[in-house]
């Protein structure tokens, strides 16, 4: 990415990416290009004169007029920030998968900024994280499950990701609020809105000491085919995506289709045959595509690849056990014989070479890595 001259400021960033964000309904592939190419300030210029090609101009034409700041301001009056790539906690490495896809798949495009409301930094809960989804018209099992899903999970250290939907999403993020843990919730409309309007009162729960996301600035409404666009955020910013319960053609079907098609795990909870809300997650199943899981310590298993004795009491522990997903990606890129540098590793990992920096002095503490001469080792 084009990188910001040093007589451009925050204030022209935030603008920029603001603008960018409103001007083409997301996930506008060819201005994600587009500013990829040119940087957010060079880009947000270009396309407010109209001197951008032809794909551009498709997506763009119709909204270049608008004023970023009105939304910089909406979003300042309902309490929110504006996260853009530029920022330290911008979650680059859950976001990477969408950056790969998008060669490919249009719908796979990233997000050019987060509009974010609440104290947590997405990177940091992004590290360590599940999606749960689900039915709206969910069960009493259904929602039971994925009430102690999400405490179970949040008790254990991990994030809870979902979409405030009614039914399993919202069951999930209560169960992280009960656990005292902690819980993103992605929407689908601006953060001024209380969508669904009966979930006024856990967003605001969310907000307290969580943090709640959309791609949609102050004051946009929710709509059918935003919902499906937040989805592959729900399954790329997880390192897996449970589905509790769901129809097979649904919200929740969905976003499991596109974290399969992001190379992530996807978990179904088995139900009975004989209910509609289990449909879907049983076709998965079927499919093969999906995993069953029935308990916390399953999804992490799945997810992560190890569970803790907390989770597996009976098992013998690991000396990786406790790494995060990007330590442990760290430590499988390190050979025990031949040494390799950070530059290398961080291609190895696929994690950006700043994290691969402080995660490598980490693992030599733990005995999980080797300095040499020559660059970096398992141990013996």
């Amino acid at each position: 990415m084009t990188a910001m001259s040093d007589n451009d400021t925050r204030e022209d960033l935030l603008a920029a990416r603001a603008y960018l964000l409103r001007v083409a309904e997301p996930p506008a592939s060819a201005l994600w290009r587009f500013v990829a190419d040119q940087g957010p300030i060079r880009a947000a210029e270009l396309v407010r004169a109209g001197k951008v090609p032809v794909a551009v101009a498709k997506e763009t034409d119709a909204r270049r007029a608008l004023d970023p700041h009105q939304d910089l301001r909406a979003a300042t009056d309902c309490g929110a920030r504006l996260l853009v790539p530029e920022d330290p906690d911008w979650p680059q490495w859950p976001l990477l998968v969408l950056e790969q896809r998008a060669r490919w798949y249009r719908d796979m495009t990233p997000p050019l900024a987060l509009w974010c409301k609440g104290p947590g930094d997405l990177d940091r809960l992004a590290v360590r994280a599940a999606s749960i989804v689900g039915a709206r018209a969910a069960t009493g099992y259904g929602e039971q499950v994925a009430t102690e899903l999400g405490y179970d999970l949040a008790d254990r250290g991990w994030t809870v990701i979902s979409g405030a939907a009614s039914g399993i999403d919202g069951a999930a993020h209560r169960g992280a609020l009960s656990a005292r843990g902690d819980t993103v919730a992605v929407l689908a409309c601006g953060l001024d809105q209380d969508y669904p309007s009966s979930h006024a009162a856990l967003l605001r729960q969310i907000t307290a000491t969580g943090l709640v996301i959309s791609e949609y600035a102050p004051g946009v409404r929710p709509a059918k085919h935003r919902f499906l666009v937040r989805n592959r955020l729900i399954a790329a910013l997880g390192g897996g995506t449970v589905v509790v319960e769901a129809g097979v053609r649904s919200g929740a079907a969905n976003t499991a289709g596109t974290a399969h098609r992001l190379d992530r795990p996807v978990m179904a909870v088995p139900g009975p045959i004989t209910s509609a809300m289990s449909l879907g997650c049983n076709t998965m199943l079927r499919a093969g595509y999906a995993t069953a899981v029935s308990s916390c310590g399953e999804v992490i298993e799945t997810i992560g690849g190890y569970v803790t004795d907390q989770e597996r009491p009976d098992s013998p522990s690991r000396p990786t056990d406790g790494l995060d997903r990007r330590e442990l990606s760290v430590h499988q890129a390190l050979d025990r014989i031949q040494p390799r540098s950070m530059a290398k590793l961080a291609v190895e990992s696929g994690i950006p070479l700043s994290s691969v920096r402080a995660i490598l002095p980490s693992l030599e503490l733990c005995g999980l890595a080797r300095r040499t001469e020559e660059g970096w080792c398992a141990p013996n």
